[in-house]
C-alpha cells in the first residue's frame, strides 16, 4: 500500500493509512475469521487525491464502534478509523460477508475527531 501510495503522490496518508489498514485487518482477522477464506484488501484512488481502503471477509458479522473504560486493553479500533479518515462504513459485497471501507476525500488526513 505504501508504495501504491508513493505512486498516486498521497504520500501525505502514508501513516494514517497503515495505521487504519492495520485496525480494519485487525478486526477482520481476530472478530470474523472464517477458516478457509481469505481476507482481501483493496486501495482505490479517488478524485481529487482521496484514497478508499477496503477490507472484505466472508463473516456476516458487523462491527461495532464501543466506547472501552479508560484501563482497557481493546476497543478503540474503530475509534481511531473514524479519527484518521474522513468517513468510514460497511457494505454488503457480492457473495457471502462485508466489506468495511475508509475513505480520505484529500491528500491531508483529518485532525482527529469524531
Amino acid at each position: 500500500m505504501r508504495a501504491l501510495l508513493r505512486k498516486w503522490e498521497l504520500s501525505t496518508l502514508e501513516d494514517a493509512a497503515t495505521l487504519v489498514l492495520s485496525e480494519l485487518l485487525t478486526n477482520a482477522g481476530r472478530h470474523t475469521g472464517i477458516p478457509g477464506r481469505e481476507i482481501e484488501t483493496r486501495y482505490l484512488a479517488r478524485k481529487p487525491g482521496g484514497l478508499r481502503i477496503e477490507v472484505h471477509d466472508a463473516s456476516e458479522r458487523q462491527p461495532i464502534q464501543r466506547t472501552p473504560e479508560p484501563d482497557a486493553c481493546e476497543g478503540r479500533g474503530l475509534i481511531l478509523v473514524a479519527a484518521l479518515t474522513d468517513t468510514w462504513g460497511i457494505s454488503n459485497r457480492t457473495g457471502t460477508g462485508k466489506l468495511v471501507w475508509a475513505e480520505w476525500n484529500s491528500p491531508t488526513p483529518p485532525t482527529g475527531g469524531e
